[in-house]
């Protein structure tokens, strides 16, 4: 029996954008400056802001003498920073899950850069990384953007996971109908967390399909909590949490009990049986 745990990245794991840790210091900008710019040059031309954002990091890298290396990316997510307890979670709700006779598996879903994360040290908990990332010429520098993750088209990695597809280029493998019961990672096994409204439709889709969603906050942010139970109220989520993923706190405490139910769900269909 398998279960996934679906992440965002930004927000979710980590209390800012991963760009701003070492990238837009780098270029010499704030971080304001840098993101503004990205959305205007959206607004201008109508432009999708996940590709424009990945524009502005080429063009501003190649104006400032910034390394486009692959291997620059990673060294920069190697800088992000991560909330408490991060580090030591997927270890922790790994054997909770063999406790209860689940194999939990990870997976980023995120418009974030699948090269810098693939620099964190916690890379290695994620079954996949679905995420931005760029094409790479000959000589190993980005020049374009090869995959841009947007608020909406993360959806389609949620059906990929659930089919057990793990390629961003195969799209006639996720169409091919495979029935609910068949299905490596049914949706009623899955958690997505994610930091609020960009992870709405994610969130929605999950729920829908009698998965459960989680919406998380900055610890430190009570108001944006406080305006993410609005979520719950409109069935667009089913829970909402601090992103304190320490030993004890509310996230692991509904992980657990998720965990908890869809053993026992699984338990009674056998007795039906």
């Amino acid at each position: 029996m398998t279960l996934a745990l679906i992440y965002d990245f930004d927000g979710t794991l980590s209390p800012g954008n991963m760009q701003e840790y070492d990238f837009i210091p780098a270029i010499g900008k704030g971080n304001r400056e840098f993101w503004d710019n990205c959305n205007r040059m959206a607004e201008e031309n109508d432009a999708d802001p996940i590709l424009t954002y990945m524009n502005e990091m080429i063009r501003q890298a190649t104006v400032n003498g910034v390394s486009l290396r692959r291997e620059a990316f990673a060294e920069s997510g190697r800088k992000v920073e991560l909330y408490a307890g991060v580090e030591s979670w997927f270890e922790r709700i790994d054997r909770y899950g063999e406790k209860k006779g689940i194999e939990v598996v990870h997976y980023i879903n995120s418009s974030g850069l699948r090269e810098m994360i693939e620099g964190t040290s916690i890379a290695r908990h994620f079954r996949k990384i679905f995420a931005s990332s760029f094409l790479y010429s000959v000589d190993g520098v980005a020049y374009w953007p090869g995959v841009a993750v947007n608020y909406t088209n993360k959806t389609q990695f949620i059906f990929k996971i659930s089919k057990g597809i793990d390629s961003v280029y195969d799209s006639k493998a996720v169409n091919r109908f495979v029935s609910e019961q068949d299905r490596p990672v049914p949706f009623s096994h899955m958690i997505y967390i994610g930091d609020g409204t960009t992870d709405i439709p994610c969130m929605r889709l999950v729920k829908e399909k009698q998965g459960h969603s989680i919406a998380v906050y900055n610890p430190a942010d009570r108001k944006v909590g406080h305006s993410l139970r609005q979520l719950v109220e409109e069935h667009r989520v089913n829970f909402v949490a601090p992103a304190d993923y320490t030993p004890g706190s509310r996230l692991e405490e509904v992980v657990h009990a998720i965990i908890d139910k869809v053993a026992a769900d699984d338990r009674l269909q056998l007795l039906e049986l």
